[in-house]
């Protein structure tokens, strides 16, 4: 069993999706830095000097507290918006990134080999399963 694992793993598309992997937790931590250390801060200040690592809502303590790690030495449980504004806006850049990559890449191969050109009414999020479909017909 260790044989046939060591043999799959060691086949090409396990160990590119392994690079793929490693280079994508990468990248996520640089979105990360960059949403917020780069975009929101500039945002924030546009929104009046607000900085979105602190909007919280403590939800137990009647005692109020001006940064979220005060809240958070205190003990007191927080509800951390700002941070989940940060986490949605870092989900849209790499699903922006990600999604433009994907249509690339269909484009690259359709161009390298007619056979797998998409018609235009085909050409929605979904056309990179449609693509996988038509790669396994051809074969």
């Amino acid at each position: 069993m260790l044989k046939e694992f060591k043999a799959f793993a060691m086949r090409g598309n396990v160990l590119d999706m392994a690079v793929g992997i490693i280079i994508g937790a990468s990248f996520g931590k640089i979105i990360s830095s960059f949403v917020a250390d780069i975009l929101m801060p500039p945002i924030g200040l546009l929104l009046g000097k607000v900085d979105f690592s602190n909007l919280f809502v403590t939800l137990s303590s009647s005692k109020s507290f001006s940064t979220l790690a005060e809240a958070k030495a205190a003990g007191v449980p927080t509800m951390n918006y700002g941070l989940f504004i940060n986490t949605v806006i870092d989900f849209l850049i790499a699903f922006g990134m990600l999604e433009r990559r994907q249509v690339l890449a269909t484009d690259t191969l359709a161009e390298a080999r007619p056979e797998f050109r998409l018609e235009r009414s085909e050409r929605e999020p979904l056309s990179i399963r449609r693509l996988v479909n038509r790669v396994a017909r051809v074969r």
